[in-house]
């Protein structure tokens, strides 16, 4: 089963910078987009071979998540994950979506950025990284979990090309990396680094200066996943020559019998 998580930064602008060609050649089994911004009615584009799950909350044009899957890949179930109670201003932005399968839940989440001036970093240390690892773990008391999306952190310096002038820039402030260290520290592995140790490995680019053709990025679209899930995930990929969106799609395959 190949699995792609992919931020396209508004999806009706990432289909006219090419977006079915790109999908035509990844061919994942399924995706989960970020950034939709868009409702369904908005997208005059056909998704031929896939089921479409929306979540586009209650503020058009705003943030949405959306999972494709193939028609025959069903799951058992399917949730826009209004049991997350305490994040009632989230829910209206459409920011997480599960899938539950016979083996595990695949999470779907768009996690809000702390703004260029911090002003939702508060929220998103005290209230969104504690009650979303806080609903994984209920979700993995049931069956192993996997969660895939723009989580907006880069974990490590080796995640972002200059560190030291971004300390206290939203993404890599102490407050946001310590959260996505609570997953790690919860049981959830960082799926990449599990495969790739390596520098100068990036999902997202600034638009300006050039940014992303001289590679000065940073790493916060990610996979993250139960230990008990790490055997069976044979491959984890970034794909940073796919265009149409300021992120790339990152690329899991999973074999679960």
């Amino acid at each position: 089963m190949k699995i792609i998580t992919w931020n396209v930064n508004g999806l009706r602008a990432c289909i006219k910078k090419g977006f079915e060609s790109s999908i035509q050649k990844l061919n994942p089994d399924i995706l989960l987009i970020q950034e939709l911004r868009a409702d369904r009615s908005q997208i005059l584009y056909d998704m031929k071979g896939y089921t479409e799950f929306y979540n586009t909350g209650n503020r058009p044009g705003y943030s949405g998540t959306l999972a494709l899957y193939k028609e025959s890949i069903k799951p058992i179930s399917q949730s826009i994950t209004t049991e997350i109670k305490q994040l009632s201003e989230y829910e209206q932005e459409g920011r997480v979506q599960s899938l539950e399968f016979e083996n595990f839940y695949l999470v779907n989440v768009y996690t809000p950025n702390s703004r260029r001036d911090l002003t939702r970093l508060d929220l998103r240390y005290r209230t969104w990284d504690p009650l979303f690892l806080e609903f994984v773990k209920a979700l993995e008391s049931r069956k192993p979990v996997i969660f895939a999306g723009d989580l907006n952190v880069a974990p490590e310096e080796i995640d972002l090309a200059n560190p030291t002038t971004n300390h206290r820039s939203a993404g890599f402030t102490d407050e946001e990396r310590e959260g996505f260290h609570n997953y790690i520290n919860s049981g959830f592995a960082d799926v990449f680094r599990n495969f790739d140790n390596s520098a100068e490995k990036y999902t997202w680019w600034s638009n300006f200066f050039n940014s992303r053709s001289r590679n000065v990025g940073w790493r916060i679209d990610h996979f993250l996943a139960s230990e008990k899930l790490i055997k069976n995930i044979k491959t984890c990929v970034i794909h940073p020559d796919v265009m149409g969106s300021d992120h790339c799609p990152v690329e899991i395959e999973l074999n679960i019998d």
